[in-house]
């Protein structure tokens, strides 16, 4: 399977973003009992490019860099093995390095002008960011519209009860971060609150 295989048989992709990297792998790790075996990881964390490293050296993962800032921290993202990246706007400068990796390259977009741009930029799947606060599954839908081939990936806000609409209206996988990684329960230890929320999107 292709990388954007993967990521729409996946169906939802967890965005990981913790205040720590030991968080980050608690959450990881707790996600796989569930079945979850796509991860974006946000290079809000610190030490993000090492957990990187080491995730993606479990060939059952297939591990992603979010929130890429350019394409300096792209090209240290794939280095490490990251396998996609997706960035919150429209970086043209990402594509290049994605593209000598055989990487996946998902930018963000929410108008149907960036989404254009976002395409023109080289993109295999179009971050829709925040979707949640700009009319959840109806927006994608809307873009749906205009964009029939495009892979849209809703993200900001959605939880495990929206995944069902957001697929629907037309998504091929959506990111899922607060609701699915949250770092106060993990910090809390509270392992089975992730994973009933885990349970929820993968049952």
């Amino acid at each position: 399977m292709t990388v954007l295989e993967r990521l729409r048989a996946a169906r939802v992709i967890p965005v990981v973003r913790t205040p720590t990297a030991e968080l980050a792998a608690t959450a990881v790790a707790w996600l796989r009992e569930a079945g979850l075996t796509v991860f974006e990881i946000t290079l809000t964390i610190p030490g993000a490019v090492e957990l990187i490293r080491a995730l993606a050296a479990d060939p059952a993962l297939l591990v992603g860099a979010g929130t890429v800032p350019d394409a300096a921290a792209a090209t240290a993202c794939l280095a490490a093995g990251a396998r996609f990246v997706v960035s919150p706007w429209v970086d043209p400068a990402l594509a290049a390095p994605c593209r000598a990796a055989e990487a996946a390259f998902l930018p963000g977009a929410l108008t149907p002008t960036e989404v254009r741009a976002a395409l023109a930029a080289g993109a295999d799947a179009v971050k829709v960011f925040p979707a949640a606060s700009v009319g959840g599954p109806s927006h994608i839908a809307a873009l749906r519209s205009v964009f029939p081939g495009v892979a849209f990936c809703p993200t900001g806000g959605v939880g495990p009860v929206d995944v069902p609409a957001y697929l629907a209206a037309g998504a091929a996988f959506v990111g899922m971060g607060g609701a699915l990684v949250d770092a106060k329960r993990i910090a809390a230890g509270d392992k089975g609150a992730i994973l009933a929320a885990a349970r929820a999107v993968t049952g």
